[in-house]
């Protein structure tokens, strides 16, 4: 069974869609987890919700154009991402709490980090990297998707609902239970595509090694969608990170959350309880 979740209007950005599990009391640190590129907060994290709301207040966010995420004719940026996540903690009273992000949620999270240093006590990032493009194949890829982003921007939305329906949704509802099919179906097309392009740029290398909060870092080292050996680099990257390895895929949140699960535990307790 998913957490209680509710839609949040955020003044002057939009209204989102988010999960709250109040943890174990009032007093227990914030975690505020972040999903990755095509998926919600729900398809991301729904084997972690119970586990991590054992000792910590968990507030997990659906981005923008994902799920039920904030709507914008706005191009996708993972800085406002960011910002959508300081917001919900203004609303929600949160002052600090630990950024936790898987994929591009990782990216996110590290956003949050150097927009808003003050609200950050902790970092958790989870098959993610500091960059995602070096070689040549890999740029025209997400140079491929700024282009269909750009048409799917200019196209009415029946098209854009068909070439969703058509490219995407095709090839993942065979494969997933009807609830996680129907959040799939709940995407904004040309918003998904821009967030795959701005993955493209994303370079986060020349300031990662000014985080100066503790971090955990889960490793899938058997992943296919985000390099193993660039997930090594951002733990080598961040100053004083520590790293858990998962024998996984970048499915491994669900697909091999026995592992995963307890590897993302001692992750948090690295961010939250910083060593002496």
């Amino acid at each position: 069974m998913l957490p209680p979740g509710r839609h949040l209007a955020l003044p002057g950005r939009g209204t989102t869609f988010i999960r709250e599990i109040p943890g174990p009391g009032p007093e227990a640190p914030v975690l505020f987890l972040l999903h990755g590129w095509t998926a919600t907060a729900d398809l991301n994290w729904f084997t972690c919700y119970a586990p991590l709301a054992e000792k910590w207040r968990i507030v997990a966010i659906d981005h923008r154009g994902h799920g039920r995420g904030i709507r914008s004719t706005q191009r996708f940026s993972l800085a406002d991402c960011a910002d959508d996540v300081a917001a919900v903690a203004d609303l929600l009273d949160i002052p600090t709490f630990v950024p936790v992000g898987y994929s591009m949620g990782g990216t996110i999270a590290q956003l949050v980090w150097r927009r808003h240093p003050d609200r950050v006590r902790g970092l958790v990032l989870a098959a993610t990297a500091a960059h995602f493009v070096e070689e040549r194949a890999e740029r025209a890829a997400f140079l491929a998707l700024t282009g269909v982003g750009a048409l799917a921007r200019l196209s009415p939305k029946p098209m854009r609902e068909w070439v969703s329906d058509r490219l995407y949704l095709s090839r993942k509802t065979m494969t997933w239970e009807p609830w996680a099919a129907q959040q799939l179906a709940q995407h904004e097309w040309r918003m998904i595509l821009e967030a795959g392009s701005a993955l493209g740029h994303y370079d986060a290398r020349p300031w990662l090694p000014e985080v100066d909060v503790p971090t955990g870092i889960v490793i899938t080292t058997r992943d296919g969608v985000v390099d193993t050996e660039r997930q090594r680099l951002l733990g080598r990257t961040i100053p004083r990170a520590r790293v858990f390895e998962v024998d996984g895929n970048h499915d491994a949140v669900f697909a091999c959350a026995d592992q995963f699960v307890p590897a993302l535990q001692a992750a948090v307790e690295v961010a939250v309880v910083p060593a002496d």
